[in-house]
């Protein structure tokens, strides 16, 4: 058997002598595989050589007299290499070309579909890397290419972030690959009124964006077009028990309470309560302005005038800056008679704030609510003590929903969990009246102060009354007070005990 002439040729890049052996051979033997097998190297030589001088035509000629010769599917070196070279044709004629040449890609991806390659693998993950750039903007090749692929066939590689040799990350490619399958299958209007919506397609695609949601909470956007796609699935009945799991964990994006606002069209207080929410998110103005844009038109709705101006123009400016096109009704906002009179504002965080609570409440709805007397404040570390019961108290921080609290106020707050040492996490805040709270955990006072020699806090009978308390209202001996107390639990003596946090009389003896 030639095969070893035929090799020394090859790699002698004598081509012509080579296939004129291998296809003698063949000729004498058309059943011995080894015959076959050593035309498959030559042609496939020939077409590694029109990759370099990049004639596609040749490429496809050579391709095609391979897969005529019908090899057996284990010839994994031969399948193998034949990846390899579609991969670098692909590149040449997608990464490097300005003007893709979309057929050609379609002709590299069947010879792909005929070839036995070892799923999942290096060949078969870099193959799917330029398919899914060459198509990802072609709903129904990218879908149709996608499911012939099947995601079941990634590699543990594809799951994680790229480091570029600059320092920039770039998006795992399985994360890549689900965004966009996802954003493929939601309604798209093809002509006139006329919708396409695969609802069977989009239902039996949510179990795979919940499982790799499960297996990587670091990947953002998949959660985002799962709402989308269970928005457009149009379950009215379920749709925020549906949606309320995914925003909880994504509360703090800012688009969780765009999508959020979909769930709700027929109230305008939530819609712009999931507006203002979302805008007190922290996120880069470039990507908030479509949701100041819907913002907007409910400023315009209250007559608070000075808010819609002041949001107008800071979309225009991120549109300036951007040196993006200026849509036609941010101009015509800018036109009309309010935007004049109306005075820009520095921002409108204050107003946002206002409506965080009614939001927060739409997630948290299914906790129940209750209330809590305020004991404590730090206001330079933002946390207060609270009393719910003699068996529920502790400390949370407050900033997220309110700037100022009292001792003595009366809140409600929806708890989440509780660590070790009394600390509590929250979800919802609000001041509220508690009229029967007040009356079991405030007492108001009146009595002779009393202190121990040389000490800075002091008492009336059982009432606490602080250094800061004694010194703010220059408390002294046998000086008489009148004032509220909050009931406290005292740490140190592990009992519940009286702290004065008003005084709202003094007479001096």
């Amino acid at each position: 058997m030639p095969s070893k002439e035929i090799k020394a040729l090859r790699q002698a890049d004598k081509l012509t002598e080579a296939l004129e052996m291998a296809l003698t051979e063949l000729k004498e033997q058309p059943d011995n595989i080894w015959a076959r097998r050593n035309v498959c190297w030559v042609y496939y030589d020939y077409a590694k050589n029109s990759l370099t001088k990049q004639d596609f035509e040749s490429f496809c000629q050579y391709f095609d007299k391979i897969l005529e010769l019908q090899m057996p599917d284990d010839e994994t070196i031969l399948n193998v290499s034949m990846g390899w070279s579609i991969r670098s044709m692909l590149y040449n004629h997608i990464v490097e070309q300005k003007n893709q040449d979309i057929k050609k890609v379609d002709i590299l991806l069947e010879y792909t579909k005929k070839l036995h390659l070892p799923k999942p693998s290096e060949v078969y993950s870099a193959l799917f890397n330029l398919f899914h750039k060459a198509f990802k903007d072609n709903r129904f090749k990218y879908l149709e290419f996608a499911d012939w692929w099947n995601f079941e066939n990634f590699r543990n590689e594809d799951h994680h972030k790229k480091i570029l040799s600059d320092g920039k990350t770039v998006m795992a490619i399985v994360e890549q690959a689900y965004i966009t399958y996802a954003k493929h299958l939601l309604p798209i209007q093809l002509f006139e009124q006329e919708v396409f919506f695969d609802k069977e397609k989009a239902g039996a695609f949510l179990p795979m964006l919940d499982k790799i949601e499960e297996e990587h909470p670091e990947y953002q956007y998949p959660s985002y077009y799962k709402a989308k796609l269970l928005l457009a699935l149009n379950e009215k009945d379920n749709i925020l028990s549906l949606l309320l799991p995914f925003a909880k964990k994504k509360r703090n994006d800012f688009w969780v309470w765009d999508i959020l606002s979909e769930a709700f069209p027929d109230d305008n207080e939530k819609i712009f309560a999931c507006y203002c929410k979302g805008l007190s998110c922290f996120a880069p103005e470039e990507m908030t302005v479509k949701l100041k844009a819907k913002i907007v038109p409910h400023f315009l709705k209250k007559e608070m005038w000075d808010e819609a101006k002041t949001e107008v123009q800071n979309i225009q400016k991120t549109y300036m800056k951007n040196r993006w096109k200026i849509p036609g009704h941010i101009n015509q906002w800018m036109n009309q008679p309010w935007f004049f009179s109306a005075k820009e504002k520095n921002d409108n965080k204050d107003t946002y704030r206002q409506y965080v609570p009614v939001a927060e409440e739409i997630l948290f709805d299914d906790i129940l609510e209750e209330s809590v007397i305020v004991t404590f404040v730090n206001s330079d570390k933002k946390i207060l003590n609270f009393i719910a019961s003699e068996n529920k108290f502790g400390f949370f921080k407050y900033d997220r929903f309110l700037r100022n609290v009292q001792m003595g106020e009366t809140l409600k707050v929806r708890f989440l969990k509780k660590d070790a040492h009394g600390f509590y996490q929250i979800a919802t805040l609000k001041k509220h009246n508690d009229p029967d709270l007040k009356h079991t955990h405030i007492k108001e006072f009146h009595g002779t102060v009393s202190m121990k020699e040389g000490s800075k806090f002091g008492f009336v009978d059982d009432v606490y009354l602080s250094p800061g308390m004694c010194d703010k209202n220059k408390l002294v001996i046998g000086c008489s007070v009148t004032g509220n107390a909050v009931k406290a639990f005292d740490e140190k003596k592990n009992q519940w005990s009286w702290k004065a946090y008003d005084i709202t009389r003094t007479e001096k003896i």
